[in-house]
C-alpha cells in the first residue's frame, strides 16, 4: 500500500504546510458544500423563509458539534506528538481512546441537541414565520449528529499522522451524495427543509463509515482494532488537557453566536437570509486560513514531539505568511464580485442587499483573523490550550456581548451589529500575538 502519513520533522517547511493544507482546504470546501447546497436549494426552490431557517441554524448546531470538535483537536494533538516521537504503543492507545470516547459523546450530543432546540430558538428571537422550519431542520440534524462526530474524530486521527488526502476523498464523495439527495428530496419528493436535513445526515453517515473502514483496514500503529477499544487514562488525560479548553471555547463561542443572531433576527427574515448567504461566502474566503491553521497544529505537534522547537517556530512564521496571501486574494475577489456571488444563492433583491452590506463591512478585517487562527493552532500543537482558550472566550464571548449590549443601548443600528465580529477578531489577535511572543514556542525553545 502507498504511504499516506507524513513525517513533518524533516524537509521543506513551506512544502509540508502547502501539500498538507491543500487537501485540508479542499476538505473544508466540500464540508461547506453541505450547508451551502442546503441553503441554495431551499432558496431557489422552496422560499425565503425556508432559506432563513436553514441559513441561521449554524450557531445552534455548532454549540454541540463545536464542543466535540474541540475534543477532536485534543486527540489530534496527542496523536501527532506521539507520532512525531515514534511512540507506537502510545499512538495506538491514543487512537483507541479517541474512538471509544466518540461513542460516548455521540449519545450525549444527540440527547442534548434535541433538548436545546426550542430554548435556543426562543433565545435567538426566531420569527414566527421561520420557527417551524428551523425546528424541523434541527430535529432531524441532531437525530443523526453521530455521523459528523465520527467523521470529525476519525479524520482528526488521520490528519494527526499527516494524512489529509483520504479525509478529503471521503468528504468529496459524501458531499456529492448530499447534492444529489438534496435535489431528489426537494424537487421529487417535495420534502422542503426536512428533505435537505435528511440529505445532510445521510451523507455525513457515509463519510463516517468510510473513515472507520479506513482506520480498521490500516495496518500501522494508528489502525483501529475493535477488540482494543477502551480508555487509556494517560491518553485521556492528555486529550482532555488539550481538547477540553478548545471544546469549551468552541461551544461557548458558538452559543455567543446565537446571542449575536438574536440581534440580526430583529431586522427580519430578509436580513436573516442575507446574513445566511453572506456566511456562505465568508466561509469560503476563510477556508485557506483554517486549513493552514490545522496544518500548523500538526506541524508544530510533530516537531514539538520530536524536540525541535526552532523548526516549529519557523513553521508558524511560514504559516502566517501563507495565510495572509491567500486570505487577501480571496477577500478581494469576494468584494469585487459580491453582487454576482450572493445572487447565486437567492433571487430576492432585498436578501442580496443585506448580504452585500455584511460582506463590505466585514471583509477588510479578514486579515486580522490570520493571526488568531494560526497562533492559537500553533500554541495548541505544543499542548498550550488553556491560555488561547481564555483569550478567545474573552474576545469572542465576553467582549462581543458587552459590545453588542452597549451599541444596542445606544441604538447605533445595523453597522454596529455587523462590526461585532471584527472587533472581537482585533482584540483576540492582539492578545494572542502577545501570548505567542512570550511563549516557549515564540522564543524557539522548550520550557
Amino acid at each position: 500500500m502507498a504511504k499516506t502519513d507524513t513525517d513533518m520533522t524533516t524537509g521543506s517547511i513551506w512544502r509540508h504546510l502547502l501539500t498538507f493544507s491543500v487537501p485540508m482546504a479542499l476538505g473544508l470546501l466540500f464540508q461547506q458544500l453541505y450547508n451551502m447546497v442546503d441553503t441554495l436549494v431551499v432558496g431557489q426552490f422552496v422560499g425565503e423563509t425556508a432559506q432563513a431557517a436553514v441559513g441561521t441554524t449554524g450557531p445552534i448546531i455548532n454549540t454541540i458539534v463545536g464542543f466535540c470538535a474541540g475534543l477532536a483537536t485534543g486527540a489530534s494533538v496527542i496523536i501527532s506528538q506521539r507520532y512525531g516521537a515514534h511512540d507506537q504503543q502510545g499512538l495506538s492507545r491514543a487512537v483507541h481512546t479517541t474512538i471509544t470516547i466518540t461513542f460516548v459523546i455521540s449519545a450525549i450530543s444527540t440527547l442534548l441537541g434535541l433538548a436545546i432546540i426550542e430554548p435556543m430558538l426562543r433565545f435567538m428571537r426566531t420569527p414566527d414565520n421561520v420557527w417551524e422550519e428551523s425546528k424541523a431542520y434541527l430535529s432531524i440534524y441532531f437525530s443523526g449528529v453521530t455521523g459528523v462526530l465520527f467523521y470529525n474524530m476519525g479524520s482528526g486521527i488521520l490528519r494527526a499522522v499527516g494524512d489529509s488526502r483520504r479525509p478529503l476523498i471521503f468528504l468529496a464523495i459524501s458531499a456529492g451524495l448530499n447534492i444529489v439527495l438534496d435535489l431528489v428530496f426537494v424537487l421529487v419528493f417535495k420534502l422542503g427543509v426536512q428533505g435537505v436535513a435528511y440529505a445532510t445526515i445521510i451523507a455525513q453517515f457515509l463519510s463516517a463509515a468510510l473513515i472507520l473502514v479506513t482506520l480498521t483496514r490500516e495496518r500501522s500503529a494508528y489502525g483501529l482494532r475493535w477488540g482494543r477499544l477502551g480508555i487509556d487514562r494517560i491518553a485521556l488525560t492528555g486529550i482532555l488537557r488539550v481538547g477540553l479548553p478548545s471544546s469549551i471555547q468552541s461551544a461557548i463561542t458558538a452559543f455567543s453566536n446565537v446571542y449575536v443572531m438574536s440581534y440580526i433576527n430583529a431586522f427580519g427574515s430578509a436580513c436573516m437570509a442575507g446574513y445566511g448567504i453572506y456566511n456562505k461566502l465568508d466561509a469560503f474566503v476563510l477556508i485557506p486560513v483554517q486549513a493552514i491553521s490545522m496544518s500548523s497544529t500538526t506541524f508544530v505537534g510533530q516537531n514539538w514531539g520530536a524536540d525541535d522547537p526552532g523548526r516549529a517556530r519557523r513553521g508558524v512564521r511560514t504559516a502566517i505568511i501563507m495565510s495572509l496571501i491567500a486570505t487577501a486574494s480571496l477577500g478581494a475577489v469576494a468584494l469585487v464580485l459580491s453582487r454576482q456571488l450572493l445572487g447565486f444563492f437567492s433571487p430576492v433583491a432585498e436578501v442580496v442587499d443585506y448580504g452585500q452590506r455584511f460582506l463590505r463591512i466585514v471583509t477588510p478585517f479578514y486579515l486580522v483573523i490570520c493571526f488568531n487562527q494560526i497562533l492559537s493552532g500553533a500554541l495548541r500543537g505544543t499542548g498550550d490550550a488553556t491560555v488561547p482558550t481564555i483569550i478567545m472566550l474573552g474576545s469572542f464571548v465576553v467582549f462581543r456581548q458587552i459590545y453588542l449590549y452597549v451599541t444596542n443601548l445606544l441604538n447605533l443600528g445595523f453597522v454596529s451589529v455587523a462590526l461585532a465580529y471584527p472587533m472581537g477578531w482585533v482584540l483576540c489577535s492582539t492578545l494572542l500575538i502577545i501570548r505567542y511572543i512570550k511563549s516557549p514556542l515564540g522564543q524557539g525553545r522548550k520550557a
